[in-house]
Formats: C-alpha cells, structure tokens, sequence
C-alpha cells in the first residue's frame, strides 16, 4: 500500500539550515495572497493528524511547527484571515478565499503554549526550516474518516520516515504541559 502522508515528508525532508532566520508563508489564492512573515527559525515541527489542523487535499496530516508569536506578522492582505472556530484552543485565522490556514495562536494567558503560534512551514518557498521530529495525534485521523485497519501501515510508514508516531505530543512537550501546570498550582 503506497501511504502518502503529507507532500513535504513523503520523499523524504531536509534539515534545518544553520542560521536560517525565517521566510514567508503564502495562501494558495490566485490573486492577493495572504502573507504571513515569520521572522525565526520553527521548533517542534511535526506531522499531525488532529482534525482541527489544515491538511492539503490528499494528505493524512498537516505539518505544523511552533515559533514565538512576536516573530509572526501578516504582511498582506490580513483582511482576508478569519478565526476558523473561536471556540477552539488553538485560534486557527484562515484565509477566506482558499481555506489555507496561515497561523494558530493560543490567547489564554493560562496555556502552557501561550506566547507560541502554529504555522504551517510548507506555504513557504524558502528551504531551511525545521524538520518534522515526529507524529501527533495519530489515532485521530481515524476521526476524519481513516479505516482503523489500515492505522498499522501508516505508523510503519511514519516510522519509515523517521516520523515516531504518538497518540498526543512528543514526550518533551507533554513534559512541557506537565511542567507548566505543576508550577501553576
């Protein structure tokens, strides 16, 4: 069975590039992109199979990596961006005019991950950026119409990337979130 994961780890992915400082993230309109800056490198980046997360058509998982929301600034056409579900944790702003989401940013001071946003590091054309470390949330792409039998070859592909599969975060973030909440008690 040939098991696409996402097109910017299936053949494979580079690593980070030293000293790379950042890029652009674009939406996929024709015209009067979106453009999102991010001024940093990512960390964290990772394949995930929530089914909150943008996907491109075809994939099982979106990529996404964090950076520090100060390193983030839409730099065109931010007119277009709506929260996809304000009720969610993660405020997803997606362009109105393709879907692609451009950031998530997490606005309740209390979270572990306030301070950091979301972004998907494929909508840029420049290379350099982090490498995916890992699988989120595997099972849940069961949620978004995955059969469950076919969950065993798509944690042996992951694997074959060099992709470990989790069904939540990589252990040093679930430390993180653990960490954060003991201190706040």
């Amino acid at each position: 069975m040939n098991i696409s994961i996402h097109p910017a780890v299936d053949n494979g992915f580079q690593p980070a590039t030293p000293g790379f400082s950042g890029g652009t993230l674009l939406c996929d309109c024709a015209d009067d992109k979106v453009e999102v800056t991010i001024n940093s490198q990512t960390a964290h980046n990772h394949v995930c199979g929530c089914s909150k997360c943008w996907k491109p058509a075809g994939a099982l998982f979106s990529q996404v990596a964090v950076v520090s929301k100060d390193a983030v600034s839409v730099t065109a056409n931010e007119q277009k961006l709506k929260v996809v579900d304000p009720t969610a944790t993660i405020q997803r702003y997606a362009c109105s005019g393709c879907g692609v989401h451009m950031y998530g940013r997490i606005e309740n001071q209390n979270h572990p991950f306030y301070g950091l946003d979301f972004v998907h590091t494929e909508r840029s054309s420049q290379s350099g950026w982090a490498a995916p470390e890992f699988a989120a949330f595997v099972s849940s792409i069961i949620e978004t119409g995955t059969p469950p039998d076919q969950m065993g070859a798509i944690r042996g592909r992951l694997n074959d990337l060099g992709l470990p599969p989790y069904d939540c975060l990589s252990p040093p973030l679930m430390d993180a979130i653990a960490t954060h909440v003991a201190k706040s008690r």
